[in-house]
């Protein structure tokens, strides 16, 4: 990606990383032959390349929390680089640091970081606020605390297991530190979130991948005039799932990640079906149609598609092994790393190629069927809550993808049981979930075809 256009000093330079399958936004700010390296994510070279590229060394790295969504390299390039690693004292780090709050900075080449403790998405958030050398206000990276049209949700923090936090609490933290901190900034400075649309740590992501503080007090929602209660009432309503996954994360960003390249090679790899352990989940990650044409009894279908890392750490539990699967060498090394990024790279017990013939096979959808009589399935809808609010099907049974493999035994089987999400990729994870848990039992993925019975539904 290009540089961004920057306000800052012509010296200085902000690059933006964006990792579409995460929605994470990450960035290095050079100035001269130092580079500063903000919310790293989990493979470090990019940021190599980028030093190198320009001649530069990697001078510190900043954590503006410990992210749930995706795991940090901030360790690793820190170990790698003798770069010094800046967070909070607050966070309670367990690797070598150094504290950064409210008064603390990072002088580079011209200009000057600043922290700002900026607390409502985690207790220990901080924001980096960059200034010029006439120490004017060019640009804010604001981590989860404010995004581009939203602010982070308060909600992942609750577990005593990453802290206990209530979430009302850190919502009226978060009130506070947008009011009296970031509000307050020049409408002219820059605004650069740790996360983008689609993101889990936010609810309405615009789609731009950067803003300003006046465009965001004109157009964010959780800007606008308001009490603190009313903020937390609006800011907690209709918040999404929190995948299984975030909690692991957390606690281990707090601690600091092994190697990303050590842990990948660490992983077995398989040459035949037959040395599969019985009882261990299998995670086929081929396209769904390969699957429904042959797949091995009991697999799930994840696919690897453009959101594979969110929905493999909100199906699989971080402490349940399971084996991958895939149909070419390429496909297989980017299911691993995809796994790695959100710290799951240990519980693949192996990885291994699908064979060229697999028994299971999954029945066709009679789309016509499901149109004139839908009152002879028993109707899955596995989307989101939220989604769920206006209806494709009557009389459907809500379970949304991420409880589903904890609650199959609530699908009644008397009838053929078809599952429909949005647009086909959940229900075929969904389709095959229940399949493995209802043996026996038709079941039936609606697929793409659901898109034109949402059309009517709307009509």
């Amino acid at each position: 990606m290009p540089p961004l256009p920057s306000s800052t000093a012509s010296a200085v330079q902000i690059q933006q990383f964006y990792d579409k399958s995460l929605a994470h936004a990450s960035y290095a700010v050079r100035c001269g032959r130092q580079v500063v390296i903000i919310d790293p994510s989990r493979d470090p070279q990019p940021y190599y390349d980028f030093a190198d590229e320009h001649e530069a060394r990697i001078i510190a790295v900043i954590e503006t929390h410990p992210h749930a969504d995706f795991v940090s390299s901030h360790l690793e390039i820190a170990e790698e680089t003798e770069a010094t690693i800046y967070c909070s004292k607050l966070l309670g780090a367990k690797y070598p640091h150094q504290n950064f709050d409210d008064g603390d900075r990072i002088k580079l080449g011209t200009v000057e970081l600043h922290a700002i403790n900026t607390p409502g998405h985690s207790p220990d958030s901080i924001s980096v606020l960059l200034l010029d050398e006439l120490a004017q206000s060019r640009a804010v990276f604001t981590g989860d605390t404010l995004f581009v049209g939203d602010v982070g949700r308060p909600d992942l923090r609750e577990e005593e297991a990453v802290g206990g936090h209530k979430r009302e609490e850190l919502a009226a933290q978060l009130y506070r530190s947008t009011r009296n901190k970031l509000m307050t900034l020049p409408g002219s400075t820059k605004v650069y979130p740790a996360h983008g649309p689609g993101s889990l740590c936010g609810k309405t992501t615009s789609l731009d991948l950067d803003s300003t503080i006046a465009k965001e007090l004109k157009t964010n929602y959780a800007l606008q005039p308001m009490s603190q209660d009313e903020f937390i009432r609006v800011l907690l309503k209709d918040q999404p799932f929190v995948p299984k996954y975030f909690g692991h994360n957390v606690r281990l960003n707090r601690q600091g990640a092994p190697s990303f390249e050590d842990s990948i090679r660490a992983v077995p790899h398989l040459s035949s079906i037959d040395t599969l352990a019985p009882g261990v989940l299998l995670i086929d990650t081929r396209p769904a149609a390969m699957f429904r044409a042959g797949h091995l009894p009991g697999a799930i279908n994840l696919q690897d598609d453009g959101k594979f890392e969110t929905w493999l750490g909100s199906v699989i539990g971080p402490k349940e092994p399971f084996y991958l699967l895939a149909d070419t060498k390429i496909a297989l090394d980017a299911v691993v790393r995809k796994t790695a990024k959100i710290g799951y790279e240990g519980n693949i017990k192996g990885a291994l190629l699908a064979p060229a013939v697999l028994p299971a096979t999954a029945p066709i959808v009679d789309v016509d069927q499901v149109r004139q009589h839908p009152e002879r399935f028993t109707i899955v809808d596995i989307r989101n809550r939220a989604e769920a609010k206006t209806p494709v099907f009557d009389n459907a049974l809500l379970i949304p993808l991420p409880e589903l493999r904890e609650r199959t035994h609530e699908i009644p089987t008397d009838k053929p049981v078809l599952i429909h999400c949005a647009g086909g990729y959940r229900s075929a994870a969904g389709a095959s979930i229940v399949q493995a848990a209802l043996p026996g039992t038709e079941v039936l993925d609606l697929g793409e075809a659901v898109t034109e019975f949402q059309k009517q539904a709307v009509q």
